[in-house]
């Protein structure tokens, strides 16, 4: 079992089209409270990063924003969840963010999450860090993402011991309790040997 206190979760800084979106982002704050877990997040109040912010903080318990100084007045509308961390550039946010967490969850988001997902998992494969990585899939969300990893498993471009690198799972408590499981899959640096062209 992983000891899991802090975890990072990556989600738009938009609501989504559907409620179901916001719906999503309100059961994984109170699964997060029931657990005593903390968050760090990328800081911004609008959008589902800031309804998990909002009742985590209001429920006391901890909350860590990291936000690059270029997005204060973007993600930032007036109210402030917890502590506040501006650092200079996007590279720097998440890299706190990675150091911070025991763990990351990606919720729906656009671009900016599947960067933040993508490091993480990334870092993953290279060894950097063994942290278990999930993707809550709101509605099949993030199916598309999955067919595309076992595309790339196919065509030899992933290793298939690295599929297994997250976690997708619909309902946030059980994707809190599969995290804590978690074993990181064994060898995953193997893949770093040169191909001839």
């Amino acid at each position: 079992m992983n000891k899991l206190q802090t975890i990072c979760v990556y989600c738009g800084s938009s609501l989504g089209d559907e409620k179901y979106f916001r719906s999503a982002a309100q059961s994984l704050a109170h699964a997060m409270i029931e657990r005593k877990l903390e968050l760090v997040y990328g800081g911004g109040s609008v959008g589902l990063m800031g309804v998990i912010a909002k009742i985590m903080h209001e429920n006391g318990r901890r909350v860590t924003g990291i936000i690059p100084s270029a997005l204060m007045l973007k993600e930032v509308v007036e109210t402030v969840y917890g502590e506040l961390i501006e650092v200079s550039t996007m590279h720097e946010r998440k890299a706190s963010m990675v150091q911070q967490a025991d763990a990351f969850i990606a919720m729906p988001g656009g671009f900016g999450t599947l960067d933040e997902l993508f490091e993480a998992i990334t870092w993953a494969q290279l060894g950097i860090h063994k942290k278990p990585i999930g993707l809550l899939n709101v509605r099949g969300y993030f199916d598309p993402l999955l067919a595309w990893t076992e595309q790339a498993v196919a065509h030899g471009f992933v290793r298939p011991n690295h599929r297994h690198l997250f976690i997708a799972e619909e309902d946030p408590a059980a994707l809190l309790d599969q995290l804590a499981a978690y074993e990181a899959p064994e060898n995953v640096m193997k893949w770093l040997k040169i191909e001839q062209a």
